[in-house]
């Protein structure tokens, strides 16, 4: 599951007025499909978007998810395959471990709080937290009562204002860790159960060079539910080239590449005009930015000859650059490198 798909699910679910069922992920032990936090969205015919358990799982949770949208409450659901689970499910599963999911509606009656902050944040800039109470002792705060933060706000839904404060130190704590945890805290006078689930925005792709090679990359990022930017100076490479999957396509002179997108919104960058003076173009703007990942194109001779061109600019990639950019799988051809260079972006966003 990416949050692509799971937003434009809820798009079109949302668009016609289907009442809907998050199913979170807020226990596991030993050998599990999803961690806490993972997501999925139920509808009331039973369809989903998004995966908790490969499959074997999803055909049950939406059997539950029926029943929450009956009650209207939320629900709590064990699935411990420990045990044999062959004989549980009828399956032969395999796993060996244990998950626990809360599954809360979402009505459109109620604008199908608290998805839509969730959703806002997942089309943010920065990592944000979803807090849901799972149970609590605290009268007026029912299962299901969330807080979100998104762009520096803090959305509430069935929480007061002094409920929220106690959540609120525990959101933040979830982001300075950047693990999604599941505790108990205090709110007022009792005692709590809390998911804070931690909300990663889809991550942005600058590619810099709209050659045939540049495709394969855009593909996989797509399917990997990123955001893509394409720029290129050249007007036929624009026209040619197919890059239906990008968010936008850019063409500009390599020197106003700066100019034309705001680089402090991207995660990681790929430089591949296959031209020098262009690439040392990008080079030197790129060193000027923040992105963490800034990948090149080509081999060590030419990374270190572009190198030597910046000068004093050099100094500000190091740590950064990543030239030639890709792991090591002995890639050859255009889908090959694209997929070594997408999974050592997809590596180096993991460690941020």
């Amino acid at each position: 599951m990416t949050p692509k798909n799971l937003l434009k699910s809820f798009d079109e679910w949302r668009k016609q007025q289907q009442e809907l069922v998050l199913a979170s992920v807020f226990e596991t032990a030993g050998s599990t499909y999803s961690k806490i936090g993972a997501r999925m969205l139920i509808n009331s015919n039973g369809d989903f978007q998004g995966m908790l358990s490969g499959g074997c799982l999803e055909g049950d949770l939406a059997e539950r998810a029926r029943e929450v949208l009956t009650s209207g409450t939320a629900q709590m659901v064990t699935y411990d395959l420990t045990l044999n689970d062959e004989e549980l499910w009828g399956l032969g599963i395999g796993c060996d471990g244990l998950m626990k999911i809360f599954l809360q509606p979402l009505l459109a009656e109620k604008n199908y709080a608290p998805f839509v902050a969730i959703a806002r944040a997942y089309e943010g800039d920065h990592p944000e937290v979803a807090a849901t109470v799972l149970a609590s002792d605290q009268d007026g705060v029912e299962p299901g009562a969330t807080l979100v933060t998104a762009d520096d706000n803090v959305e509430l839904f069935g929480l007061s204002d002094d409920a929220a404060k106690d959540l609120l130190g525990g959101a933040k704590a979830a982001l300075a860790d950047n693990i999604s945890s599941t505790r108990k805290i205090q709110i007022g006078n009792a005692k709590a159960t809390v998911l804070f689930a931690l909300i990663k925005p889809r991550p942005r792709l600058l590619v810099l060079g709209a050659g045939l090679d540049a495709e394969p990359v855009t593909r996989l990022a797509a399917e990997l539910g990123w955001r893509i930017t394409v720029i290129d100076h050249r007007p036929a490479y624009i026209e040619k080239g197919s890059f239906g999957n990008a968010d936008k396509v850019i063409c500009c002179p390599a020197d106003e590449m700066a100019d034309a997108v705001d680089l402090a919104k991207f995660n990681t960058t790929i430089v591949m005009s296959h031209h020098l003076a262009t690439d040392r173009s990008y080079l030197a703007q790129l060193s000027r930015s923040d992105i963490p990942y800034v990948g090149l194109l080509g081999p060590k001779d030419r990374r270190r000859r572009l190198l030597e061109d910046l000068g004093a600019d050099a100094g500000d990639l190091e740590g950064r650059l990543h030239g030639p950019a890709g792991l090591d799988i002995a890639a050859v051809g255009p889908a090959a490198i694209a997929l070594s260079i997408l999974a050592e972006m997809h590596g180096a966003l993991a460690d941020s």
